[in-house]
């Protein structure tokens, strides 16, 4: 059987295509749903639109490949208060309901997607929200959803490396936890960390996958990468330059949580809560 899921993110829409216990292939829409969410917790008209017509666009995939798309929401939709009117305008323009996963939720999401049922913890940085969630004897025992993510902070800070380090210790002061061994650090920011490190292009996610970042790598590329304009970023191996103008405020959040729980390494995992949401909710 094959199943094609969709993860309305506050920074894109991607489409994962699953079938025979493997990932076929992922696709990825740069919508940016979560823009100005900073300022006020309402999406953006302009956004809305872009961020629909993605999402009807995968979902016609999908179903041309014979699967009913099972899509879900995160942070941008279930923070804002006209949330509930994009849900709408979604289901009246492609027949899909979105499921708005909570932020605990989509923590424990990112768990089962990078780590199966093993024991271990996640750090998954979004648009607009970062989860930290972790499992010991086969049982959650940690996860907080953090009011910070990647495009949350460009919107709020741009570049500035003072006000990033203000605005992101005033976010992660609430992580207080002692995580398992092997952590693994998803979402964009951190698959791009790594293929940066590497240096990769095209992007292979085979190498991205249990790559290991140290805390000294993380905050040396944060700093590289704050120093630099988007373009300059851009023209970097390994770039995603959907990204580029985003990611240097996500690398020093990631620095910054590695920082705050001692972790001396983290491992960059391409899996996460799209095959999250495929194992807990679907399979």
């Amino acid at each position: 059987m094959k199943y094609c899921v969709i993860d309305v993110g506050s920074n894109s829409v991607r489409l994962m295509t699953w079938a025979d216990g493997t990932t076929l292939y992922k696709k990825v829409c740069t919508t940016r749903l979560g823009e100005g969410v900073a300022y006020a917790p309402v999406l953006r008209e302009d956004a809305m639109d872009r961020t629909a017509r993605a999402i009807a666009a995968f979902a016609e995939e999908a179903r041309a490949e014979g699967a009913f798309p099972q899509t879900f929401a995160t942070a941008a939709v279930r923070t804002a208060r006209n949330g509930e009117e994009f849900c709408a305008r979604v289901k009246k323009m492609c027949g899909v309901e979105l499921d708005v996963v909570s932020g605990e939720e989509e923590g424990e999401l990112a768990l089962c997607g990078a780590l199966g049922g093993a024991d271990g913890s996640v750090v998954d940085i979004g648009g607009a929200s970062t989860e930290v969630c972790a499992r010991r004897g086969g049982k959650r025992d940690f996860a907080v959803s953090l009011n910070v993510g990647a495009v949350r902070l460009y919107d709020r800070c741009g570049d500035d490396k003072a006000r990033l380090s203000v605005a992101i210790d005033e976010e992660i002061a609430p992580l207080t936890a002692v995580l398992p061994p092997r952590t693994y650090a998803v979402g964009g920011t951190a698959c791009t960390l790594a293929a940066l490190m590497q240096g990769l292009e095209p992007y292979d996610a085979a190498r991205v996958n249990d790559f290991p970042m140290t805390a000294e790598k993380v905050k040396a590329l944060a700093h590289t990468l704050l120093a630099l304009t988007p373009s300059e970023r851009a023209a970097l191996k390994g770039m995603d330059v959907r990204r580029a103008d985003i990611i240097a405020g996500g690398a020093l959040l990631l620095a910054k949580i590695m920082e705050k729980l001692g972790l001396g390494v983290v491992y960059a995992s391409d899996r996460d809560n799209l095959e999250g949401y495929l194992f807990k909710k679907l399979l």
